[in-house]
């Protein structure tokens, strides 16, 4: 596949195993307008299928990480059918990136607002400039929180403090969400761009099949009992023994050195390959 795919108001990049996916629309503060969802959802798609990408790392440019809808959509397209089926695109891509087996990180290098907020929490590690800031934003305008904010805040910091941050159009600066627990980290500004992408390269040198598994079942732990995360995982941990990655860890533990988890991923992918499990097709 090809490495870079750019439009007037996205950029995507593939480099050392980080799928970047770079907002670049600052006139409109990044807003969701149909360009950028389209290459959100490209990016969404080649993560799902690439082996080549290890993680998602996703930021704007700019002031402003994603100020939220695209008021000229919402200005020209608001009869009930556009927005359904508006909508309807939307949990296409952004259900598989929420459950994607790999690791999402979110750089907040500014202002995240209602739909960017969603878009920001769909990250497993959300890094946050000193400035950075989460709003909430719906009810100024009289509609229900959307891309999955309602399923991912009250998981991170309770329900009632999600709904008295949505309810009461609250702000979270940087240093806020990290002591709610929202952001993992506050870098400050002039370090932010490297250091955050720096943390996505760091997860990509990592054992994602592992991540994936401890991922898919971490989000069924709010619905499930104990008895049943504990059925899920005696079934995940033998899946996780065969794979190339646990040998690889396990042996340089063995050995006192260091893993190399990229190539047993691509050692992974050459045995599925050889033995008919996955074709290029896939």
């Amino acid at each position: 596949m090809p490495n870079d795919h750019s439009d007037s108001h996205i950029d995507i990049t593939l480099e050392d195993g980080v799928l970047a996916v770079r907002l670049n629309n600052p006139a409109t503060r990044n807003s969701l307008t149909p360009s950028i969802r389209d290459g959100l959802a490209q990016a969404t798609e080649r993560a799902v299928f690439d082996p080549d990408v290890r993680v998602v790392y996703i930021t704007g440019t700019g002031k402003a990480f994603c100020a939220g809808g695209d008021f000229n959509a919402l200005t020209k397209h608001s009869d009930s059918w556009s927005v359904h089926n508006r909508f309807r695109q939307l949990a296409s891509w952004i259900i598989p990136l929420i459950r994607l087996q790999k690791p999402v990180v979110t750089g907040l290098n500014g202002v995240a607002v209602g739909g960017g907020m969603g878009l920001a929490l769909a990250g497993d590690i959300i890094i946050a400039s000193q400035s950075a800031k989460l709003m909430a934003g719906f009810m100024r305008l009289g509609v229900v929180p959307d891309y999955g904010m309602m399923y991912q805040l009250p998981r991170l910091v309770g329900m009632a403090r999600a709904k008295d941050f949505i309810f009461s159009n609250r702000t979270w600066t940087a240093a806020q969400a990290l002591e709610l627990g929202v952001v993992a980290e506050v870098i400050a500004d002039d370090e932010f761009e490297t250091a955050a992408y720096e943390r996505a390269k760091e997860l990509a040198q990592g054992p994602i099949e592992a991540m994936g598994m401890a991922k898919w079942l971490m989000e069924r732990s709010f619905e499930s009992s104990l008895e049943e995360m504990m059925t899920f995982e005696a079934l995940a941990q033998p899946l996780a023994f065969r794979t190339e990655a646990h040998q690889e860890g396990f042996g340089a533990v063995l050995n006192k050195g260091e893993p190399d988890f990229p190539a047993a991923s691509k050692r992974e992918f050459q045995y599925r390959y050889a033995k008919g499990e996955i074709s290029d097709d896939d």
